[in-house]
């Protein structure tokens, strides 16, 4: 038989669900990068990885790439939750245990996290999930992929943009197929850091039977002692996702990490691949664990709060950039772009967003569509010469398109 005549369908073959997803995309796949352009659209990290400065090729190790990397990764667990038991946790009741080894699953980035609690606790065509946008995207497109349906409940006003504790608790009284709740803390696109009382909160709900769930990526650009990654020793269900993507500088080696109960860690590493963490990614990330890579890292995270002040002091001086909403409490920051009439205003901040990459090689987010976010840009902190040049363009970006939307 020709492949002409083949009966295969393939709209009709494959799940609706997976039919409807759409490939992820970014800033970058609008504007092509010469070299020249500054990316302060993805959240990274500017100044590089936090990697000990006597790290050579030879530590990684390439002889042993025949070999299976190691599927438990009981060293590198031990080095993460020694950094998070490093610092005190969130002054709540009980007082946690330590964290150990068993209390982690180690995934490729947060996203295999995200997909494995959806794989462990839901099932397909039945329970839901809840979010609270605006909020990080790959939650509904996780859930789109399983099959998994969602509920939302928006998250308070700007500049707040902290959980509607009520309302979620309602929510979660009202729906007993939703089994995973998804809280972005320091949030994403927002910056707000969610206050630890309010999670303690949804966690004594007293009849929700499922898993609350704070995505902490960008914890360590908010103040000491914010993350809730400490408490899951004392609370079965609370699952705190991190990542070495961000302030750590690994977004390239794609390590994430879920801190859980034994229970819930040891679940998700029994359906997680038997080899899903790389030898190369494992020594990497090892290295920047150790304590000459945590300072590193410190010294870039101290360098990123600096411009973050920077930023914050100097775009309300901008003619056309409105209010910060949102935080403080990441490595990126959520303003507003106004009209002539000072409103924020989605066209004159789309136009911002295009004429910024393609005229002056400047890549920020537009997110201006999500809810709460009118006429709002999302810029990701860089370093100093970074910072200066784009407080140096967007002004003048602005007016341009107050031209152009005017005439």
């Amino acid at each position: 038989m020709t492949s002409s005549s083949s009966p295969f369908n393939l709209q009709t073959c494959a799940r609706p669900n997976i039919l409807a997803l759409q490939p992820y995309r970014c800033a970058r796949d609008d504007y092509k990068d010469d070299g020249t352009n500054i990316l302060l659209d993805a959240n990274e990290n500017a100044f590089g990885p936090s990697l000990p400065p006597s790290l050579t090729s030879a530590d990684l190790s390439l002889k042993t790439l025949n070999r299976y990397p190691d599927p438990h990764q009981g060293p590198l667990k031990t080095l993460l939750c020694d950094l998070r038991n490093a610092s005190p946790p969130p002054n709540q009741i009980p007082t946690p245990a330590p964290l150990t080894a068993e209390n982690l699953f180690l995934g490729v980035g947060s996203d295999e996290a995200i997909d494995a609690l959806l794989r462990s606790f839901c099932v397909p065509g039945r329970d839901k999930i809840l979010v609270c946008p605006p909020t990080y995207g790959m939650y509904t497109v996780s859930a789109h992929t399983n099959d998994v349906s969602l509920v939302s409940v928006p998250l308070l006003p700007a500049p707040t943009f902290g959980p509607d504790v009520p309302a979620l608790s309602a929510a979660l009284e009202a729906d007993k197929t939703i089994k995973i709740l998804y809280l972005c803390s320091p949030g994403n696109p927002t910056g707000s850091l969610i206050p630890p009382k309010d999670i303690v909160e949804l966690l004594s709900h007293k009849t929700y039977n499922g898993i609350i769930v704070v995505d902490e990526a960008y914890i360590d650009f908010a103040p000491a002692s914010s993350s809730a990654a400490p408490l899951v020793t004392a609370y079965p269900n609370l699952v705190v996702l991190q990542t070495l993507s961000k302030a750590f500088g690994l977004a390239g080696v794609r390590l994430g990490a879920a801190f859980a109960a034994k229970e819930v860690a040891g679940l998700m590493n029994a359906l997680k691949a038997p080899y899903n963490i790389s030898t190369p990614t494992s020594i990497l990330a090892s290295a920047a664990l150790s304590k000459e890579g945590v300072a590193e890292m410190e010294a870039s995270r101290s360098k990123i709060v600096e411009q973050r002040e920077r930023l914050v002091a100097a775009l309300p001086s901008i003619k056309g950039v409105g209010r910060l909403r949102g935080g403080e409490a990441a490595n990126f920051l959520l303003f507003e772009i106004l009209n002539q009439k000072g409103e924020p205003d989605n066209t004159v901040a789309k136009g911002v967003y295009e004429r910024l990459a393609a005229g002056r090689g400047v890549v920020v987010r537009f997110r201006g569509t999500e809810f709460g976010c009118l006429g709002c840009l999302r810029v990701t902190v860089g370093t100093e010469e970074e910072v200066t040049r784009f407080l140096g363009e967007v002004g003048k970006v602005v007016e341009e398109v107050w031209g152009e939307v005017g005439a």
